[in-house]
């Protein structure tokens, strides 16, 4: 590991050093509470789109008029009650029958451990089986989310159980930075997924993730070109404008049609390259979340990006 270390940019390093400094704060309970109470006043509503389902419609709406998609979360995970994971369900078919009844271009991604997966894997596929069948019957659709790699076997199989059972309004994830994701996706295309494909923004060990940038780009390139070159449809989940190019192009050589892919981006982050890409015709989704539960959320933005922590410093500062 020390010699890996060696021959990484110093620049790389740094960033790497800060990135777990974001992550470790993220559970840090006086961090926590400091911005819980000053954050979405200080600049974490550059990245969440309110606590209320009213105030993310707003925002959802507002996309919408710019030639966006979205999706939206109801921010929260780790649910460890039935009675939690009742509520969450309840709040959920109430935001799928609220973007459907607004007329939305916009759809719904959800956390398992949201629905009570550490607690029973059985509760988490009953919930969000009841999900999907709601969003199927109005016509619309659901993203589940991938978590930490503890969790990946779990999602996986709960997904294939839903696509197995006849359901085909639902999606998956996968991290390019997880040694598995390449056999996870080779074992996943007969189905035909909708699969989002992204880097990864948990703190995972060198034994399960690759620890440098490089590699994970290098795991995403190959997640994409295989993704795309069969049948099913990708969601190219990155800001990252090299990889943007690379699909661009990787599609027109390979006669990949635009109706089978799109780019997605998270809401208050590049907005102009959203814009951009939108005006070339290509189909933007902006992930839109909102919830009073931000505050991880928010720190793991902040950790895949640690650039973006200076945005929050700048406005306390001028505080």
């Amino acid at each position: 590991m020390q010699a890996m270390v060696a021959t990484m940019r110093p620049a790389a390093v740094v960033e790497g050093a800060l990135r777990r400094a974001i992550l470790a704060a993220a559970d840090d309970r006086h961090v926590r509470g400091f911005v819980r109470k000053h954050g979405m006043r200080l600049g974490a509503a550059r990245f969440v789109a309110g606590e209320t389902m009213d105030d993310c419609v707003r925002v959802l709406r507002t996309l919408n008029e710019r030639g966006l998609y979205a999706n939206t979360t109801l921010l929260g995970e780790s649910v460890h009650d039935a009675a939690q994971v009742a509520a969450v369900v309840a709040e959920y078919e109430r935001l799928i029958d609220r973007l459907v009844a607004e007329g939305l271009r916009a759809n719904v991604a959800l956390k398992l451990t949201h629905l009570g997966l550490e607690l029973d894997e059985e509760l988490a596929h009953d919930s969000v089986r009841r999900l999907v069948e709601r969003a199927q019957e109005r016509g619309t659709f659901i993203r589940i989310d991938m978590e930490q790699s503890a969790f990946v076997e779990a999602t996986l199989r709960i997904y294939r159980r839903l696509r197995e059972s006849g359901l085909d309004r639902v999606g998956c994830v996968l991290q390019s930075y997880l040694y598995r994701s390449e056999r996870d996706l080779e074992e996943l295309l007969p189905l035909q997924p909708n699969l989002r494909l992204v880097k990864g923004a948990y703190l995972e060990p060198p034994d399960v993730a690759y620890p440098r940038k490089d590699d994970v780009d290098s795991a995403y390139i190959r997640l994409l070109e295989r993704a795309l070159s069969r049948d099913g449809y990708t969601a190219v989940a990155t800001h990252d404008e090299r990889m943007i190019e690379h699909t661009i192009r990787f599609a027109d050589e390979h006669a990949v049609a635009r109706d089978r892919f799109e780019f997605q981006m998270l809401y208050g982050v590049r907005p102009a390259l959203q814009a951009e890409l939108a005006a070339r015709g290509y189909k933007v989704l902006v992930a839109t979340p909102y919830g009073p539960e931000w505050y991880p959320y928010l720190m793991r933005r902040l950790g895949e990006r640690p650039a973006n922590a200076l945005f929050l410093l700048r406005n306390l500062i001028r505080r």
